[in-house]
Order: C-alpha cells, then structure tokens, then sequence
C-alpha cells in the first residue's frame, strides 16, 4: 500500500516536554495538523514548566490521536516497563502507523515496543543529540552505543537534525547509511524580525537548560575573570534546570550575585534584546534551536565550537571558540562588546540572512514528511547520499 493512499496516523514519542527537543516536536504538529494528518503525543508527566504545559494545553484539543502522559524517568529502571506497555496500549488504539521517536528516551521506547506481524507502521529516530552526546571512549558512551546498535535493527529510519550528528552514529554505529536522513531544525518567517538591544540593561544573556552540558559554570568563570580585570558585565541567565542551585552557590563563592539575575524559562523573544549580546558556552550540542532564533533575531551572539553550532553560523564558524576555555571565553566577550554598535548588528545580520537561507520551517516538515514516506513506501524518495550528508 503506498502512503499516496494510506493516511499518516502519527505518534510523537519523547521523554520531556523542555528544550529544543519539544520545541521541534511542537514545529512538526502543527506543520502536520496544518497538512491534514492526525497526530498524537507521547510523553513524560513528571516534567515540564508553565511554558510547556501551556503549549501543551493549547494543542491537546486538536490531536485526534490524543495527548498521553505516563511517568518517565531520566535514567533506565523498572518504570520503564510499565511505560512502554502503555505505549503500546495508546498504538494499538490510535492505530498509530508512524512512531516518530525523539531523543533516547523515547527512541528507546518507540524501537523496543513489539509490532504484532503484518502490522504496517514504521519507527523513526531523531536523537536530538541525546546519547550521541557522551564523550566518545567514556563508558557511558560505550554502553549507549552498544544499545544504539541493538536498536537500529528496529528502525526504518534515522532523521538527524544535524551532520554532526549523523557523523557521529556513522562513526560509533554504521552501517545503516541507507535509512540515514539529515533534516535540519526549520523556524518560521516571523522569527527573523530583528530584535532591539538599544535599550538593553545587561550586558550578557544566556538561555537554556541549567545543566553541566551546556557549560554555564564555564561563562560564570569567565564573568570572574572580567570582574577582576575591571570590567564589571552583568548577566541574565534564563531557564531551569537540576543545577541550578549549585550554579546559584557559584555565583555566590566568586562574588558574582550583585552581577547575575537567574529567571525562570520564558519565549526565548522575550528575553532576547535585553543584553547586548548572548553567550552560548555549551560543552555538547546537536542544533540548538536557542542559536538559530537569536540568529535569526539578529542578536550578538558568542558561541562555543561544538557539535552543530558550525552549521548554523556557516561563513562566520571560524568566530566560534573552544569549550571549556574560561579564558578564551572571556576575551571573546570582552572583544565583542568592545566592538561599535553598528559592526555587531551588521555581523548579526549577516548571520540572520544565512540561517534564512538554509533553516526554514517548511523545509523541515515537508522533509520529515518525505522520511515518512520513505519508511513506508519502497518506491519513495531515496535518503541523502553519504556525499550530501557530508556536504550539509
């Protein structure tokens, strides 16, 4: 039967409704809804803030294949089982015949779930970074990858939103480079209007999880630094996360309080133009869609050199710097707002007009559609060759 004829019954499968992550599970619902396509949602319920069960409230009532939230933990453990069973409770009732896994949580659940013989659907993966972020050699990194070889097998298709990503499964797994899809992360027209910092009262902003990964004790030890060689910035820090506490007690042992506000999660355009510039000091990364929205908002950024942030800023990549570098980090903030006004907005813009080029909405739907069908239909489109994989 080929998908020309057989309707798409969808199933988002994923652990926790934050981040990045549920920002491009949110993208793809409503770019399905808006297609026609019945769609439904898989998730933890134990997670989540006031901006997400807000989105999630808000789109609950047009999935006609329902909103399910069961307990799912971080870590693997006996929870695991009874959420699973219940993944298979909702497939078999929704008829769900694409199971769209996100992250390892999720990609777990989608791919160890038994479909009964002869039933036609088909498992998609989107690792949104996840266990490929581990430190290659580490042993969790290990362990992970012997699981991410096991679970293969039991997919149609692996939809990566970055080829850095991809590079990275081609490296520690392989051998499936013909399921392989890279689908960058997409954002919509309206996001490119520029933001304002003229009126900015911070100096430094950063947004996004609070957690060692994304390497804000890093920034803090550079903030330190420029405070001892006089020059007093002040940073905003927007989000939550399981250290935050601990990030809070940092800031305090190197005198550092009066300097920092720490806010809850907000739309990220809400905080975007009331610093000069964002820093964005992360350790690990796939493609994260806080870089692409500033990007597109015109905002001053600093970044770090990992994972697929050099895809995002493309011509300008040679301006990112190493990770865990509290010096270099320091010097390229100072050097940033040591800058005019005028030569950072330009090269923000000149940013801007590349991630319009290269990451839209659109693009990324009809993309993901395409993965669809690919997993369906033997006569759909071929995924990208190992060549466009590496030029992406």
């Amino acid at each position: 039967m080929s998908t020309k004829t057989q309707h798409l019954r969808i199933l988002h499968v994923f652990r926790a409704p934050l981040g990045g992550l549920f920002r491009h599970v949110l993208d793809l619902t409503r770019a399905q809804l808006a297609r026609g396509y019945d769609v439904g949602i898989f998730c933890d319920s134990t997670t989540g803030n006031a901006v997400t069960e807000s989105a999630l409230a808000e789109l609950a009532p047009r999935l006609s294949l329902g909103l399910h939230r069961v307990p799912i933990a971080r870590n693997p453990g006996l929870g695991d089982i009874a959420a699973i069973r219940a993944l298979g409770r909702v497939r078999r009732e929704t008829g769900a015949n694409i199971l769209h896994a996100h992250g390892a949580k999720g990609g777990a659940y989608a791919r160890l779930l038994p479909l009964p013989p002869g039933t036609r659907a088909a498992r998609l993966y989107t690792p949104h970074g996840g266990s490929f972020n581990y430190r290659p050699g580490s042993a969790a990194h290990r362990v992970y990858m012997a699981v991410e070889a096991l679970l293969a097998r039991r997919t149609e298709v692996f939809t990566f939103e970055s080829a850095f990503i991809a590079g990275r499964f081609a490296a520690n797994v392989g051998g499936f480079e013909d399921r392989v899809r890279v689908i960058y992360n997409g954002i919509s027209d309206a996001e490119f209007e520029p933001v304002d910092t003229s009126a900015a009262t911070f100096d430094l902003l950063y947004i996004g999880e609070l957690r060692a990964a994304k390497g804000i004790d890093t920034l803090l030890d550079a903030l330190a630094r420029l405070h001892a060689a006089g020059r007093p910035f002040t940073l905003l820090a927007v989000g939550s996360g399981p250290d935050r506490d601990a990030l809070v007690a940092r800031a305090a042992e190197l005198g550092l309080t009066d300097a920092i506000a720490f806010e809850g999660p907000c739309p990220i355009r809400q905080a975007l133009g009331r610093a000069r510039i964002m820093v964005v000091p992360s350790r690990a990364e796939s493609l994260p869609y806080v870089v692409l929205e500033a990007a597109a908002a015109s905002q001053p950024m600093v970044s770090t050199d990992v994972g697929g942030i050099p895809e995002i800023f493309g011509p300008q990549h040679a301006r990112l710097i190493p990770p865990d570098d509290p010096e270099r980090l320091a010097a390229a903030i100072a050097a940033k707002l040591d800058e005019g006004e005028a030569s950072r907005r330009a090269e923000a813009e000149a940013l801007a007009a590349h991630v319009r080029a290269r990451f839209a909405l659109d693009t990324m739907a009809e993309g993901v559609l395409a993965a669809y069908a690919a997993a369906l239909d033997a006569d759909a489109p071929g995924p990208a060759s190992a060549a466009e994989i590496r030029a992406a």
